[in-house]
């Protein structure tokens, strides 16, 4: 039996024998010396020449994502480095599997409520419900709260204040974080700050990223950042630093010890 399905296409990326195609656009001839890394990105990821607006938000983005010190990734990324040098890909590629829904990545659970909020029929109860919900769940709410920044994430409010800079952008995804930001206060009986991720989704949500692409972002971006993290560890290792640390720092309490508390 024939199968219906469809025979599946691509419109990323063509080539002849002596051109090379991204989309619509001449690889040689119209992107090489002539557009930045973050112009074909975001044509390659939205499918759409980007605006002004689209490349200086998506710049400070990633700039934003880049780096925050010794995290869970970039400690991986060097343990895995100091045990295979040879493999600086699959260094930075273990860095990257820990960009989740508890680290880095967290601006995609955020959005997701933010389009909730936007498409609800009273945006502002919508807000106060999630909120409750978490507070009943007794979880922290995607995009707030820091447990190193405190009393405000000063990266998430720049951020926020870049954005509403610019005109073009509509603001639906900057005023539903808004709500959703007043729900938390209130739900808490106490400020919570909004904090990078949070800010991250409202302005990738303002220039049209869709919420399922927007950890992808995060990837591109802490991919750089892990590089770094592998040159610094050639030219001052601390991996095994850390795995002596952390060996000497928990104790075991297994049968082996239990028998030498008997002698």
């Amino acid at each position: 039996m024939a199968s219906t399905t469809a025979t599946p296409v691509t419109g990323l990326c063509t080539h002849t024998l002596t051109s090379l195609h991204y989309r619509g656009a001449d690889l040689v001839q119209d992107l090489m010396g002539k557009k930045t890394f973050t112009e074909v990105m975001l044509m390659q990821i939205l499918n759409r020449k980007p605006r002004g607006v689209d490349l200086r938000i998506t710049d400070v983005v990633l700039i934003v994502l880049m780096e925050h010190g010794l995290t869970p990734s970039a400690i991986a990324t060097r343990l895995i480095y100091m045990s295979a040098p040879e493999n600086l890909q699959g260094a930075v590629a273990a860095g990257l599997l820990a960009v989740g829904s508890s680290f880095v990545g967290t601006m995609e659970n955020c959005s997701a409520l933010l389009d909730r909020i936007s498409a609800a029929a009273d945006p502002q109860a919508e807000a106060l419900a999630i909120a409750r919900h978490y507070k009943t769940q007794k979880s922290p709410v995607p995009g707030f709260g820091h447990h190193l920044h405190k009393p405000v994430d000063p990266r998430a409010y720049k951020l926020l204040d870049l954005a509403r800079a610019e005109p073009e952008l509509a603001g639906d995804k900057i005023r539903a974080l808004e709500l959703l930001s007043a729900a938390v206060d209130e739900a808490a009986g106490r400020t919570i700050t909004i904090n990078a991720t949070g800010a991250v989704a409202a302005l990738l949500g303002e220039i049209g990223v869709p919420t399922a692409v927007m950890r992808g972002f995060a990837v591109i971006s802490r991919a750089a950042g892990l590089v770094s993290h592998i040159v610094e560890e050639q030219q001052s290792p601390s991996g095994r630093f850390i795995w002596e640390t952390v060996e000497g720092a928990i104790p075991f309490v297994g049968v082996a010890d239990k028998a030498k508390a008997q002698d």
